[in-house]
């Protein structure tokens, strides 16, 4: 029998996952087609949550609703990225482009820290703040957008990888790059279709970031960890070992809070994460090579 006390942190873990797993969406999309580890995953992110506060505050626009102007944005600044920059890296191996990115995730937290200041900023809108009663139980709203948002982002990226000429090429160069190739594939617009796509559900966890938390721009190392524990929970390259690793994290973080205190939620993550490394270090669906 589940304590009653229990249950809100229970259902608050489960919402928060939702964001977590739209958070790693990308990272794992990513790893899954090019083996690649994007370590400016989490700067792209903040990038989506800083785009949403300049268009919130400069042109008042919702941030829910500016995603059908940052998303595409995003997109393209992921395509161009990978195509005259990370590809050529790529080519070389594996650690010249884990160093291309960590330098542009760099560069992005020194440019975000220029322009908007070190300090702490956020989302505020009013459905942001406000609670949602559920039985003799309130949650913030806000977890309720992030869980839905989730929930729609894991199943275009399904449709597109599943139902569309797109999704199929990145498949194919995901089983094996050399066999697309001699099959006429450009590969290296694959791959920044991938890229691009990644940016693209990146940005949209960035505006929902910034509608449930406060960032600055060292929050783009704070949420590449929080990508990279997601992944390694669920498995790295499966959208939905990503889906079910953002809810473990959620709950782990919530029930962490709940049984050692706030200031510990965070280490009762990081202690899940080294578990599931120790006992099954591929992750919940990820598939030992």
């Amino acid at each position: 029998m589940i304590s009653e006390s229990l249950i809100p942190p229970i259902i608050n873990g489960i919402l928060l996952g939702g964001l977590y797993a739209v958070i790693g969406l990308g990272l794992s999309l990513v790893f899954g087609v090019m083996k690649m580890v994007n370590l400016a995953h989490g700067a792209f992110v903040i990038f989506g949550s800083y785009m949403g506060l300049v268009l919130l505050t400069v042109l008042g626009l919702d941030p829910i609703i500016a995603i059908v102007l940052i998303a595409p944005t995003l997109f393209v600044v992921g395509y161009i990225a990978q195509k005259f920059l990370i590809n050529r890296a790529y080519r070389l191996g594996a650690e010249p482009s884990l160093l291309i990115t960590y330098g542009i995730s760099i560069i992005l937290a020194n440019l975000f820290q220029q322009i908007f200041s070190p300090y702490f900023k956020s989302l505020v809108t009013p459905y942001a703040i406000e609670g949602l009663k559920i039985g003799p139980y309130s949650i913030p709203l806000i977890y309720v957008l992030d869980f839905i948002a989730s929930f729609i982002a894991m199943l275009v990226l399904h449709w597109l990888l599943n139902r569309t000429y797109v999704g199929l090429s990145i498949r194919c160069a995901s089983q094996d790059p050399v066999a697309a190739k001699l099959m006429g594939m450009r590969i290296d617009h694959v791959y920044a279709l991938t890229l691009g796509i990644s940016l693209f559900f990146a940005s949209i966890a960035g505006v929902f970031l910034g509608l449930t938390f406060p960032f600055n721009p060292a929050s783009s190392f704070t949420y590449l960890f929080i990508a990279f524990g997601v992944v390694v929970i669920g498995g790295l390259g499966s959208m939905a070992g990503t889906f079910i690793g953002g809810i473990v994290l959620g709950l782990s973080q919530t029930l962490g809070s709940y049984f050692l205190g706030v200031g510990l939620q965070t280490f009762a993550g990081f202690i899940v994460i080294f578990i599931m490394l120790a006992i099954r270090p591929q992750g919940i669906f990820g598939v030992k090579e």
